[in-house]
């Protein structure tokens, strides 16, 4: 059996595929990345998913491109642990998030960026993949992804710049007191997550002009940083994106990226179908 997987800081797509049914068996799990968890919190993150474990014994290949895995150590430190846990496993390969974007996106040349929790971007040139700026994480980077939607969601809220109608809303569907955010920012371990959730509020109202215009505002910064180190190839091939901010901002994203004088590509949501579809068939 072969499994698959596309993991992101939040949450973790797998498909269990069966070669000689063709059966497949999709589940998720919470996130898994390298970079932000430790040993024990990654183990138990697989554990804790009782199809998972239901299966561990009966996998054969793990395929796995996750977020945090671009480093050749937390490549091996992630591999450590599935070999631990997939004991009748004999291939592991581990690589970057981007890299499942690309294979889940295009099989021709283009650009090819992922807006989810995070954001990254590369040039696929039918071949290879070349990522022209390292990524410094959540803090110093990730342009145009849900966590930095969350962020001016939640400036705007405090500082008295989100429409009143909003901001009752927001109170509804989230706890936003001042400790509830300084716990979730500060102290819970996973901030980016924390503000990433916060995104489908955004991406929910985009109907409110206040909300298209917060939600440009990012997106333009994405355009402006990440996709300013590929205008050459932004002008002459398509721009591809996995991840749920891209796919449900679909439409601005393309009128900011036509106006650029970008073509958009392909919008997937989630890039797990793709990344089956492509080690089942990988010259096609």
């Amino acid at each position: 059996m072969i499994l698959v997987a596309d993991g992101g800081s939040t949450k973790c797509d797998w498909i269990l595929y069966n070669a000689q049914t063709e059966e497949k068996t999709r589940f998720r799990t919470r996130g898994l990345n390298p970079g932000l968890l430790r040993k024990e919190d990654l183990e138990a993150r697989l554990l804790e998913c009782a199809e998972l474990t239901a299966v561990r014994h009966l996998v054969k290949e793990v395929y796995f491109y996750g977020a945090g895995c671009g480093a050749a150590v937390s490549q091996d430190f992630l591999k450590e642990i599935f070999r631990s846990f997939f004991q009748s496993a004999t291939r592991f390969t581990v690589r970057e998030d981007i890299l499942g974007a690309v294979y889940s996106c295009t099989r021709t040349p283009g650009v090819v960026a992922i807006l989810g929790t995070g954001s990254n971007c590369c040039f696929y040139n039918g071949s290879e993949v070349e990522i022209r700026q390292p990524s410094l994480g959540y803090m110093l980077m990730d342009d145009g992804s849900g966590n930095h939607l969350g962020r001016v969601l939640l400036k705007a809220f405090y500082y008295n710049r989100l429409p009143e109608a909003l901001a009752k809303q927001l109170r509804t569907d989230y706890e936003v007191s001042p400790q509830a955010v300084r716990q979730g920012v500060y102290n819970s371990g996973y901030p980016n997550a924390y503000l990433a959730s916060f995104a489908p509020f955004v991406l929910e109202n985009l109907d409110h002009p206040f909300m298209q215009e917060l939600t440009r505002d990012v997106l333009e910064s994405f355009v402006d940083t990440h996709l300013g180190f590929y205008k050459e190839e932004c002008s002459t091939y398509p721009v591809h994106f996995a991840g749920s901010v891209a796919y449900h901002a679909r439409p601005l994203l393309s009128e900011i990226l036509e106006a650029h004088g970008m073509m958009p590509g392909n919008f997937i949501r989630r890039p797990i179908e793709g990344l089956l579809e492509y080690h089942l068939h990988p010259g096609t």
